[in-house]
């Protein structure tokens, strides 16, 4: 049996939740945004052996941006499996509003941590006069920062390595892998900026979400992609995930699961069983306190 934690999932109940970018008239405005807009539970997250997942992630999604804890709430009234929390919440808010929103979102038993989505805006973000003071206040309280943004933009990686550099014990992981691109002359920028933040052991590193890069990515650049991302922050600051239900746009849950797997087994230089379990289920453990 080979044990997953999903690092990385979201789940969407459509009549609860205010989910602003999943309408049609709002961006991001894929063409296929409705295979995405849709209700998702747990019941959704099956997998056949020898696959078994053992417990997710939760990445805010959505739900309510102006009263995050909402989602919290209907997650921990609705999830029945182990599960964690990543919550929404806006790190440029003056500190005794964050400190105020912060406080209601750990009163949660599954929060480990919150999201602000940076992407194209990172560079204002970071260099926002309240956000130094807020992820410190994330630090001391022991939660963890989901980074989103590409990490071809070295001016935005500039600033938050200058925020590494004062908040030491701010615990940090990148989601989708930094955003990495096909295009040759930015996924050079890509992989000097991901050298330059793997040096920083309190930096994590979660691969997947490939299909918002390239909905008919390759089997063989997923493999480029994990190789890069072990060869740099090692086999215990690596995360594996599907990025469900985004990860439909590719493959159904359990062949995303079955292919990575795949993959893994595939692997050159070969990984041991204890590796494999690493990437798809011990460091998500550890990182995302599943042991508390």
């Amino acid at each position: 049996m080979i044990k997953i934690i999903d690092s990385h999932i979201h789940l969407f109940d459509l009549n609860k939740g205010n989910y602003q970018w999943l309408k049609p008239e709002n961006p991001p405005f894929w063409p296929d945004k409705g295979i995405i807009a849709n209700n998702f539970s747990e019941q959704d997250l099956t997998l056949s052996s020898p696959l078994y997942l053992s417990g997710f992630v939760h990445i805010e999604a959505g739900f309510d941006n102006e009263y995050p804890w909402r989602e919290i709430a209907w997650l921990e009234n609705t999830c029945k499996r182990a599960f964690r929390s990543i919550a929404m919440l806006d790190i440029t808010l003056p500190k005794p509003i964050f400190t105020e929103q912060l406080e209601k979102l750990i009163r949660y038993p599954s929060v480990v941590g919150i999201r602000h989505i940076l992407d194209d805006d990172a560079q204002v973000i970071l260099n926002h006069q309240h956000t130094q003071a807020n992820l410190a206040l994330l630090a001391d309280k022991r939660l963890s920062f989901e980074l989103q943004m590409p990490l071809t933009d070295t001016t935005a990686v500039d600033s938050l390595i200058a925020i590494i550099q004062s908040t030491t014990d701010l615990m940090l992981c990148i989601n989708h892998a930094g955003s990495p691109t096909t295009n040759n002359k930015q996924q050079t920028t890509w992989l000097d900026n991901l050298k330059r933040l793997a040096k920083f052991n309190t930096v994590f590193i979660k691969c997947s979400g490939y299909e918002m890069t390239d909905r008919h990515y390759l089997a063989s650049w997923q493999h480029h992609i994990i190789a890069l991302c072990l060869a740099n922050f090692g086999i215990s600051r690596v995360m594996l995930a599907s990025n469900f239900p985004l990860s439909l746009w590719y493959s159904s849950y359990q062949d995303t699961w079955r292919n990575t797997y795949a993959l893994l087994q595939d692997y050159k230089p070969c990984l041991s069983s204890k590796n494999i379990a690493q990437l798809c289920y011990q460091n998500a453990y550890l990182f995302y306190k599943f042991n508390h």
